[in-house]
């Protein structure tokens, strides 16, 4: 999956801390990425390469030794050979520790923009200088980075898993699970129960935990569940949020399996016998 970046080692232990010039530098503009490719490796620029003035920069981790900044704001200037590219790139960007790096950061900086103003009186927030927080220094209120979570559900019958495809979403070939937030007062697994019954209308029973999966490019922390249709296999179709839900056969399951996703990873190993609620 995206995150598993081994041997590299991922340290988002936050200390206030200046730049180098060799430093990379995450800049990001309207949802887009600066950055280029060289022989199928992704680059991001240096420190060096963007920042000739007293534009502000924050810290935002290391992998395996390599520092990474996010530029707060617009750059001034485009290094030259970068250009600007939509997040999706980071799915299959190569390095993969370059691609998580890349993809961590949007999250970040989508929060620190976000984040400007205290939303109990209106005053600027400023960060704090020990953890990765941003402070009110008139009310006190304190502002963490935003983690949502959601569920991704493998809902099997014996043989069968339960394959959907999401609705307004033009150009989407691939199969999913079932997936949906959790919400305020809701545990994970009524979460499981919930959002299943929501999108195909099926009860589910032994609900068992897989493994979970940072996903940034929602802010979002997903946990995967495998279990089992209790009573009617009749699906009911939540036409709002899907177009397509259906039973597959273990040997006619689609081969997906990108390398990145938790669901594509439980879609294949539930292909492979290998994943069950037992």
């Amino acid at each position: 999956m995206i995150q598993d970046i081994a041997p590299k080692k991922y340290d988002n232990h936050y200390v206030e801390q200046e730049s180098a010039p060799e430093d990379w530098l995450l800049v990001y503009h309207r949802g887009d990425v600066l950055c280029r490719f060289e022989e199928g490796l992704i680059f991001f620029p240096k420190v060096r390469e963007v920042c000739r003035g007293e534009q502000e920069m924050t810290y935002l981790f290391t992998i395996s030794g390599e520092r990474f900044f996010l530029l707060k704001g617009d750059p001034e200037q485009k290094p030259e050979g970068y250009g600007w590219e939509k997040p999706v790139v980071f799915r299959n960007a190569k390095p993969q520790y370059r691609g998580f790096a890349g993809i961590t950061g949007h999250q970040l900086d989508n929060w620190y923009r976000s984040n400007r103003f205290c939303g109990c009186c209106g005053r600027p927030l400023a960060p704090d200088h020990a953890e990765r927080m941003l402070r009110c220094e008139g009310c006190g209120n304190m502002v963490y980075p935003k983690i949502c979570p959601g569920v991704i559900v493998a809902v099997t019958d014996g043989n069968r898993l339960l394959l959907t495809k999401y609705a307004n979403r033009p150009g989407v070939v691939n199969y999913a699970l079932v997936a949906g937030f959790t919400e305020i007062g809701e545990t994970l697994e009524e979460t499981v129960q919930r959002e299943v019954m929501e999108e195909v209308g099926l009860k589910v029973k032994n609900i068992r935990y897989y493994k979970s999966q940072p996903w940034s490019f929602s802010s979002t922390l997903l946990c995967g569940f495998v279990c089992e249709v209790d009573g009617s296999r009749e699906i009911t179709l939540d036409e709002t949020e899907l177009a397509v839900a259906e039973w597959f056969e273990r040997e006619d399951i689609p081969l997906e399996d990108d390398g990145v996703s938790l669901t594509r990873e439980m879609i294949d190993r539930f292909k492979a016998g290998k994943l069950s609620p037992g």
